[in-house]
């Protein structure tokens, strides 16, 4: 096995479980613990992986409104806006992204009072031209991750 399937393959398995022991990896990866230990350790520093956090259903916590915004920004301002809206824990996450809006945030709250509150508060900031707020119905695949694809001929 190349390392680089080594990588990828450490990487399924935390994605399977990201509980799972140094020893328990070694055992299911067929190395030893000291490898994993150090490839766990590389990918970390090359901030491949950038931590480990548990996977939270929002929706079972009481937060059962998801929002989806998109913003058309004044160009100068789309880091001061982007850094607002990371900044405020309900958005897990902001993208500046191409097309017709500037940024999409998508954001969790516990009700559409305390949604509208956030949205109203973000429009009184005159850089932002143009909003569209989509309340999501349904989440169907929602936060997945996925497993990497691995050469099993090396």
């Amino acid at each position: 096995m190349t390392y680089e399937n080594l990588d990828r393959k450490l990487i399924n398995a935390l994605l399977g479980d990201g509980r799972a022991s140094l020893r328990s990896l070694g055992e299911d990866l067929d190395v030893s613990v000291t490898t994993v230990s150090n490839h766990l350790r590389d990918l970390e520093d090359e901030g491949v992986i950038t931590g480990y956090s548990p996977i939270v259903d929002y929706g079972e916590m009481g937060y059962d409104v998801t929002a989806i915004m998109h913003l058309k920004v004044e160009g100068s301002a789309l880091p001061e806006i982007t850094d607002r809206l990371q900044a405020q824990k309900q958005m897990i996450s902001v993208y500046e992204t191409t097309g017709d809006y500037d940024i999409i945030a998508i954001g969790k709250f516990a009700d559409t009072d305390g949604m509208n509150d956030q949205i109203k508060d973000l429009l009184e900031d005159v850089d932002i031209r143009e909003s569209n707020t989509s309340v999501v119905l349904n989440a169907v695949k929602d936060g997945d991750q996925f497993e990497l694809d691995v050469d099993e001929d090396e």
